[in-house]
């Protein structure tokens, strides 16, 4: 019997080891995914939109939900009602970041590609779509700027922090 608790206590104790010397490899292993991940962390929060049409506000939300995925939502109201509204996500994907946008009269996402990012600004382009085929947004100080637009049409944003 002392045997069998020698034996058992022999193996639980070089089982712990084990499992500590499987720790320090963990601890010591780099964790990459961001060591090379640009954020968007500039844009989290609300911001109005300061150039938008008299009678109208627009506001978007955005908010962080883990380092590889940012959800955003856009709405424009006049006289106290919503008359449009997209929901968008910055999503990491396995080729790089991509932009994903959706109104309620769509039935998928649109997709977007990451072409430029850096830690002040960025771009995504769908040349498969008619409009937009570039979003670009980028910070300036306490202002943010937007732009959507194909060869004929660009549409600019102005939008302030106001949470």
């Amino acid at each position: 019997m002392k045997k069998l608790i020698i034996i058992c206590l022999g193996v639980v104790l070089s089982a712990c080891n084990q499992s500590k010397k499987q720790d320090k490899i963990l601890e010591d292993t780099p964790i990459t995914i961001a060591e090379d991940a640009k954020d968007f962390d500039w844009l989290l929060g609300e911001w109005k939109r300061l150039n938008e049409e008299d009678g109208k506000d627009t506001f978007e939300h955005w908010k962080k939900i883990d380092v590889s995925h940012y959800d955003g939502i856009g709405f424009t109201m006049h006289n106290g009602d919503t008359i449009q509204q997209e929901h968008m996500q910055f999503i990491k994907a396995s080729e790089g970041w991509i932009l994903k946008v959706k109104t309620p009269d769509e039935a998928d996402w649109v997709t977007f590609n990451n072409i430029q990012h850096d830690d002040t600004s960025f771009t995504f382009e769908n040349t498969e779509i008619e409009f937009p085929n570039l979003i670009k947004y980028w910070t300036e100080g306490a202002v943010a700027h937007a732009e959507v637009s194909n060869k004929e049409i660009t549409i600019p944003f102005e939008f302030e922090k106001i949470k």
